[in-house]
């Protein structure tokens, strides 16, 4: 006999997001400075909630918008800390995806919530912005809504790039609003083409801040900005070093100054961008202009970090400490000089994504490999680089596509 499935909506999680709800409504407002607006339209529908993805707590501000539980999609990183991870499940219970990779169990499982009722939230960009702007949302995030057969609810967060860059540890003083932009109904989309559904839902989230719109005060504000950027503008590749509000090129020197109203200035130099996301498209056409599989006997970056293999859903477990990784144009090469090098070539890497603010993860032959170092690694480089050796070696040398 066939055992039923459990339910995977629960009473408790009602109860525990009305607690949260209640504790966090006031920490939001004062901490990140949010208007959360309420969703009155809501009433005791459920729906399929699509969010723009900024800062850290973005899950929060859209859970003091709705009422009753919200069931989120989220990588698989939360789900892969042992008691916590399970604590979380009980909770909570997230939808687990895998990041950057086709996951059709997690398909699966957002169907079974919807017809149980639930409503679910997803972050179609998959990433936080680096640049302050929205950013690639897959095209199959309109298959899965028509799927669905909810009404969508697009959900604005505006001002988080402001208040909490991706590349920051810390959170800024100044404003920011979240709320429901727009609602699609099953019966307006049921006609429309995906490409059609897709190109409403990107407006709908569409947010810009690459404009000077707000004071957002720290005393820290380009602290980690290294996290983001490895392209000096004076001499290319590069590291930075970040401290209070100025970051420095350990090539060359030049030192730039990120102001209160998120503008970059040269301290020493004509910095020739305004805001993050200018220099951010620079240093993207800079890697696609690159040839990364010419040269591949130097490597571009070395860095430090600790390796784990991801036991995916259960546990990670810690393979080497404070490894030497080299990062090549067409490969990853973790203590090459030791008596146990790993080499991950980049046409063996099925997927690289960006965790968090700075963890990087490696899906290599079944396994998952992923890479903490020290406040001011820089991961991005990682994925955009094994991307850009993908495109080649695939003979499209003008895709532009570098993993976000």
């Amino acid at each position: 006999m066939k055992k039923k499935k459990t339910k995977w909506i629960k009473f408790r999680h009602k109860v525990v997001t009305g607690i949260v709800r209640f504790v966090l409504r006031p920490y939001c407002r004062l901490v990140y400075g949010v208007k959360a607006e309420p969703f009155r339209q809501q009433e005791k529908r459920p729906y399929l909630i699509l969010y723009n993805h900024q800062t850290t707590f973005d899950q929060f501000f859209l859970g003091i918008s709705f009422k009753g539980p919200v069931y989120y999609v989220a990588t698989e990183d939360i789900f892969s800390n042992g008691f916590v991870s399970s604590l979380i499940r009980w909770l909570v219970n997230p939808i687990p995806i895998k990041k950057q990779t086709g996951d059709v169990a997690a398909v699966k499982n957002c169907i079974r919530v919807s017809r149980e009722g639930g409503s679910i939230a997803i972050a179609p960009e998959g990433n936080r912005t680096y640049s302050g702007r929205t950013e690639y949302m897959s095209p199959a995030i309109a298959s899965l809504a028509r799927m669905m057969k909810m009404p969508i609810a697009l959900y604005r967060i505006e001002g988080g790039y402001g208040v909490q860059p991706r590349w920051s540890d810390g959170v800024r003083r100044g404003r920011m609003r979240s709320y429901v932009s727009e609602v699609i109904l099953p019966g307006e989309y049921e006609n429309m083409t995906n490409d059609e559904l897709l190109e409403r839902i990107v407006t709908g989230l569409q947010v810009n801040e690459d404009c000077a719109d707000g004071l957002f005060r720290s005393k820290k504000r380009a602290e980690y900005l290294e996290r983001a950027m490895y392209v000096c503008p004076f001499c290319g590749l590069a590291k930075f070093e970040s401290k209070g509000a100025e970051s420095r090129c350990l090539s060359c020197g030049k030192t730039i100054l990120y102001g209160e109203d998120k503008r970059i200035t040269g301290k020493d130099c004509d910095f020739p961008f305004e805001f993050v996301a200018q220099w951010y498209d620079y240093q993207k056409k800079f890697v696609n202009a690159l040839d990364v599989t010419a040269d591949v006997q130097k490597p571009l970056f070395e860095d430090r970090a600790n390796l784990s293999e991801v036991i995916v859903y259960k546990r990670k477990e810690l393979l080497r400490k404070d490894a030497h990784i080299r990062l090549y144009g067409d490969r990853v090469a973790i203590d090459e000089d030791g008596g146990d090098p790993l080499i991950l070539p980049f046409a063996e890497i099925t997927a690289a994504a960006v965790l968090g603010r700075n963890k990087l993860n490696l899906y290599h032959g079944g396994k998952v490999y992923q890479f903490k170092g020290d406040k001011h690694f820089n991961a991005l480089k990682y994925v955009n680089i094994c991307y850009r050796c993908k495109n080649i070696q695939k003979g499209d040398v003008h895709g532009e596509f570098l993993g976000l």
